[in-house]
């Protein structure tokens, strides 16, 4: 169990779990934060923080699933660091290298959602996983 204890904000950081995926190029864990009498630390300042206790980059570090325990004060969640950015590209999804700003996703327009909707609604059953991989 590694921590990283800042004084100043009054923060803890707990890593459990601790797992070491070498077919993924990656380290998976459970993140621990005890927060007492403070509001959620922000994913950014919990990326950074596990990127210097694992002394990497936060650019390769996906922090994800943090749920505040009733009353406050400790949060859990869990937390990848991969070995390149390269793997972290090739292996981790892309909603989340979107949400760490590392791939831009261009939205898609409300006359092709509205049109796909359409053609969805024609079509029963299993033939509907069909038409919305063509579109």
């Amino acid at each position: 169990m590694s921590k990283n204890y800042d004084v100043s904000e009054n923060t803890l950081i707990r890593t459990r779990k601790f797992m070491s995926n070498r077919l993924l190029c990656r380290k998976q864990m459970v993140v621990d934060i005890l927060h007492p009498g403070r509001c959620v630390l922000s994913r950014n300042e919990i990326r950074e923080k596990l990127a210097k206790t694992y002394k990497t980059s936060p650019d390769v570090v996906f922090a994800y699933g943090f749920r505040t325990q009733f009353g406050g004060g400790k949060s859990t969640g869990f937390a990848l660091v991969y070995d390149s950015l390269d793997h972290a590209k090739k292996f981790e999804m892309k909603y989340r290298l979107a949400r760490n700003k590392l791939v831009t996703i261009p939205p898609k327009g409300r006359k092709l959602k509205k049109e796909r909707k359409n053609k969805a609604k024609k079509i029963r059953g299993t033939k509907v996983k069909k038409t919305k991989k063509d579109s």
